[in-house]
């Protein structure tokens, strides 16, 4: 209720970008952190899951875009958030796209953003991870080891038919640091980037990571994250393709291209111009696409459901569909630092 009635209308004055800025350098000062801890945190034994061979603590992460760094574990530990995915990070620091560059829709609870993959690079990303674990522990305040995922990118400057490239050392930096990977081919924003979703450069990129996965100690689960805007046929050509390579899984979906069915007015939205649409919105595509994956796999893969989650309700739905783990990162712009918390009791009323 605060948050809705004081912070949000401060923060929704301030530029998106500006207002996370702000937001990420609060939470990062101690006595804000351990308030948010002491305010946010739950834990319940019958919420701990095990998916992919990790033992999540929850099944509610961080989806990736917010914490690109590996800056905010922490904090994310903080507001309960059983596993967090950093990035999309690439080997190279990348300024992203000229600002600005995210957006709010307050009538459609929506984003929509052109960041395009702004980050220090996976050097930095890497080094901050390992310097967090030795400060999180083994043990969480959600009552286990926090998960990390680490989503993986090719840089603006890399040609697509170099891209397998960029995404092996994005796979072999960052190796030691996180629990498993997300392939990310499917983002709107940087361009051509989407044309990896198909058969060859996908398979390409799959099999080279694998391989190379497949040759350490022990291996780390791999997934994919794709768009919302295929057909079910590419839908099942993908899913093909990710189990001919051993995936462990399917992120969906990322943002999406589309604006149909959007309160916010076509002036404003010209005014805004591209990039990728998450929130509310999405929520009805993904759990379409999710239901579909589960129906046509059988559980061979697991599913990390994304994409307009901003309250209890609305994560039961995507869980009923068939995901194995859900990830917010615009519900929790919305509806603030106890969102987690919120889904979190209401999931552990009818385990």
């Amino acid at each position: 209720m605060i948050y809705k009635t004081f912070i949000k209308p401060l923060l929704f004055n301030l530029s998106a970008e500006n207002a996370h800025h702000l937001t990420t350098v609060m939470m990062r000062k101690s006595p804000v952190r351990w308030s948010l801890e002491k305010l946010c945190s739950y834990h319940n034994s019958s919420l701990e899951k095990e998916v992919m061979g990790l033992k999540f603590p929850n099944q509610v992460g961080l989806a990736a875009g917010f914490d690109k760094n590996g800056f905010y574990l922490r904090e994310m530990q903080a507001l309960g958030f059983g596993f967090v995915e950093i990035g999309t990070v690439t080997p190279l620091p990348q300024p992203g796209n000229v600002e600005p560059r995210l957006f709010r829709l307050p009538f459609d609870e929506a984003l929509i953003n052109r960041m395009g993959f702004n980050n220090y690079g996976v050097e930095v990303a890497g080094a901050r991870i390992l310097a967090a674990r030795k400060i999180l522990g083994e043990n969480t305040n959600n009552g286990g080891r926090m998960i990390i995922g680490g989503n993986i990118g090719k840089n603006k400057i890399t040609p697509n038919e170099k891209a397998v490239n960029d995404y092996i050392i994005g796979f072999e930096k960052l190796f030691d640091a996180v629990d498993y990977f997300v392939v990310n081919v499917s983002s709107p924003n940087t361009p051509n980037l989407r044309e990896l979703q198909e058969e060859k450069p996908l398979r390409e990129i799959l099999s080279e990571i694998q391989k190379r996965n497949s040759q350490k100690e022990k291996a780390k689960p791999l997934l994919l994250k794709i768009a919302p805007d295929l057909s079910f046929e590419q839908i099942d050509l993908i899913i093909r393709i990710c189990i001919d390579n051993k995936l462990m899984g399917i992120v969906a979906t990322n943002t999406t291209i589309s604006r149909d069915g959007l309160k916010t007015s076509s002036e404003k939205l010209n005014s805004i111009g591209s990039g990728g649409l998450s929130g509310k919105p999405l929520q009805k595509k993904s759990i379409e696409i999710i239901q579909h994956i589960a129906k046509h796999t059988g559980g061979e893969l697991a599913i990390m459901g994304v994409g307009g989650i901003h309250t209890p309700d609305d994560a039961i739905r995507m869980l009923d569909a068939g995901a194995d783990l859900i990830q917010l990162y615009t519900g929790l712009i919305y509806e603030g630092p106890l969102v987690v918390k919120n889904i979190l009791k209401r999931l552990s009323s009818i385990h």
